[in-house]
């Protein structure tokens, strides 16, 4: 089996079509704010991107050979590495970020809704940049590949298997027999909760730009504020439990809501992973808010659950906001629990990332049967979900891909090592990437930033947050000779 480059480059055409017009907004913005060199920037960068999509969708005609998955790993990667790449072009431009290896890093952490920043100064940038660099995040939490795949059928090119490699999580649920109607459902009900969000915020004071900037970041859980003191600048506990709530809504299984019209909340609440997901949100904000009034120096408890919650949800969503230091000011125990968080993640098919907590779920029930059949070697005991049994083949891939992660993690953290700082930062980095969370500990804590790691480490650190976002086989299977090689399936 070969790959299927004519079908590659056709959808790769659509795909610089997407993001000159997804550039049209920011380029609103900067003239509305009269940043004309901004503009200018968006304006280079954006007509050319129409431009070559048009150019390459009509001089390819649609293959015969239709799409396979191998077709769909080549394309997802190539689209975010793509992305990353020309989303950073007018911050080069504009001398806004003039360094190419940040802007690569900045807009790597943005489409992959990582929200990690090399900026010491977020709010030195034009408004149109910081509209561009939060609109990453709602493009990628969703997945402009999603975005993409809804307009594919109009050139002849079915989306299912771009979905099936770019979509987070083990699962992937289809809500009509079409899949670009699948992917028209889901911007559906994403653009209603980000105008749902939207509103909310303004009715709490806050500004129109201010609303849609952090609300971008909020329903794509990516975290880039436009503050250097994130969403603490607005000191209000309004403001936070707004973010909070749109948080744990973003890091739920998108297809579940649309459950509720047919089944009720019934329906919503049956769903294991979203149980389990629940029981670790407020088990740990009970957890950290006892920790803050007994050994943390609070004596407010209404504001310790509201610190609480607001953090374990920006972490377990990897959302990445935050309202205070911390990593400076909580004690250990507080620490561990988000770090926990840091690497579960969210739920699949949400815009979170992390492990899932499907994955989760379904590891420890392999955990336990293994104890299980330790003590009775003779007895069956299936893995099941939502009460169906899970397939062992299913298992044994959750298992890998866990396996994998971890491999991943102590790699990175043996590249990044290099720069020559503490195992703590170090470590932390490379999961906050992996796992699309955005703060680490220590060096690069909820208000610092990656702008001391070299280049080479960010371009490294970059890449690591792409794969995460592709569930890493998508990203890592491009490296094996066996995918190239004709002669093997």
């Amino acid at each position: 089996m070969t790959v299927n480059f004519g079908s590659v480059v056709r959808v790769i055409g659509v795909l610089f079509i997407v993001l000159g017009i997804c550039m049209m907004p920011s380029l609103a913005v900067a003239v509305i704010y009269k940043e004309s060199t901004s503009a200018v920037s968006f304006a280079v960068t954006a007509v050319p991107c129409v431009l070559a999509g048009l150019l390459i969708t009509k001089k390819l005609k649609p293959e015969k050979i239709k799409m396979k998955a191998r077709d769909g790993y080549l394309f997802v990667t190539l689209a975010w590495l793509l992305a990353s790449v020309i989303g950073g072009v007018p911050l080069v431009i504009s001398g806004n970020i003039p360094n190419p290896a940040d802007a690569f890093f900045e807009m790597c952490s943005g489409f992959s809704t990582t929200g990690s920043t090399i900026l010491t100064d977020v709010e030195a940038l034009s408004k149109s940049m910081l509209f561009w660099r939060s609109f990453t995040h709602w493009l990628g939490g969703m997945g402009i590949i999603v975005f993409a795949a809804a307009l594919l059928p109009s050139i002849g090119v079915s989306g299912q298997m771009i979905a099936s490699a770019e979509t987070p999580g083990p699962t992937f649920d289809k809500l009509s027999a079409k899949y670009s109607d699948t992917a028209k459902s889901l911007y559906i009900l994403y653009f209603g909760i980000t105008m749902a969000q939207t509103v909310l915020l303004m009715f709490g004071g806050v500004t129109l730009y201010d609303s849609l900037v952090h609300t971008f970041g909020t329903v794509g859980t990516g975290g880039f504020s436009i503050y250097n003191d994130s969403i603490g600048h607005y000191n209000s506990a309004y403001v936070e439990w707004v973010i909070t709530i749109f948080m744990l809504l973003c890091g739920i299984n998108f297809n579940l809501y649309f459950r509720i019209p047919r089944g009720g909340l019934k329906s919503f609440f049956a769903d294991e992973e979203l149980r389990f997901y629940l029981l670790m949100v407020f088990g740990s904000v009970a957890l950290i808010t006892i920790c803050l009034m007994t050994q943390g120096g609070y004596d407010n408890l209404s504001e310790g659950v509201r610190d609480s919650a607001f953090h374990v949800a920006s972490v377990v969503t990897t959302t990445g906001y935050a309202t205070m230091d911390y990593d400076t000011m909580w004690p250990t125990f507080a620490k561990m629990i988000l770090l926990i968080l840091t690497i579960t993640g969210a739920c699949s098919s949400s815009t979170g990332g992390g492990v899932k907590m499907v994955r989760v779920v379904v590891a420890l029930k392999f955990a336990k049967r293994g104890f299980s059949r330790k003590l009775h070697p003779n007895r069956v005991a299936d893995i099941t979900l939502n009460g169906r049994g899970v397939e062992q083949t299913v298992v044994t891939n959750i298992i890998n891909f866990i396996l994998f992660y971890i491999l991943i993690v102590l790699a990175g953290t043996f590249i990044v090592a290099l720069n020559g700082f503490d195992l703590v930062t170090t470590l932390s980095a490379v999961l906050t990437c992996l796992g699309n969370v955005g703060p680490g500990f220590n060096l690069v804590g909820p208000v610092l930033n990656f702008s001391i790691f070299s280049n080479f480490s960010k371009v490294i650190l970059g890449l690591i947050m792409i794969a995460g976002r592709l569930e890493l086989f998508t990203f890592f299977i491009l490296f094996s000779p066996k995918y190239w090689n004709s002669n093997r399936v």
